[in-house]
């Protein structure tokens, strides 16, 4: 009877880290992993650990578990992904690494085709597979966004500092040609 017990509560504690990996991530995509061998998917773990995406295979009643009250839940799409091997990658900062390192890994070949993409999960509602390799992999990431952002914010400054120095420009080249048309008449 012991043993029932520690079988629940390891369950449980399973459905527990499901569920809080889902509350924090700020986007997630299923896969499938089938025939994909073990290099390849090391390989591919160790991507996903250079972009702080934690992936990792669960059961599907253990991520439908997990997912009980979620609006995302009650997603028939999302019931008609969770059927074979699934593997999720909860990315937790950025919401498109974990679409870009999947779509990145599918271009390399063959064998790295045979890893599909089942569907994703983007601030409670359910993406299906070709919304996340066309809309969720091409998002800029943080960085991008930032870059951009900057951008903005920088370009008003550089276009008073460009109309302040006109003027002065402006002299400038009145004064080398007059130099000019002296020199020319000497």
């Amino acid at each position: 009877m012991e043993g029932v017990r520690e079988i629940i509560v390891r369950k449980q504690k399973e459905v527990d880290l499901v569920r809080d990996h889902f509350t924090r991530a700020v986007s997630a995509v299923l896969v499938d992993f089938r025939g994909v061998d073990v290099e390849r998917i090391t390989d591919l773990r160790a991507r996903f650990r250079e972009q702080g995406i934690e992936y990792r295979v669960v059961k599907n009643t253990l991520i439908r578990r997990a997912l009980e009250g979620a609006k995302v839940a009650s997603s028939p799409n999302l019931a008609q992904q969770l059927k074979g091997p699934t593997a999720i990658a909860w990315s937790f900062e950025d919401p498109s690494a974990a679409a870009k390192v999947i779509k990145a890994f599918r271009k390399e070949g063959p064998a790295h085709e045979k890893l599909t993409v089942k569907g994703g999960l983007l601030e409670g509602e359910f993406l299906g597979a070709e919304r996340v390799e066309a809309e969720l992999a091409t998002l800029p990431s943080k960085n991008e966004l930032r870059s951009m952002l900057l951008a903005q914010m920088l370009a008003p400054a550089q276009s008073l500092v460009r109309q302040l120095l006109a003027p002065l420009q402006n002299l400038v080249y009145a004064l080398d040609a007059r130099v000019r048309q002296q020199q020319g008449n000497d």
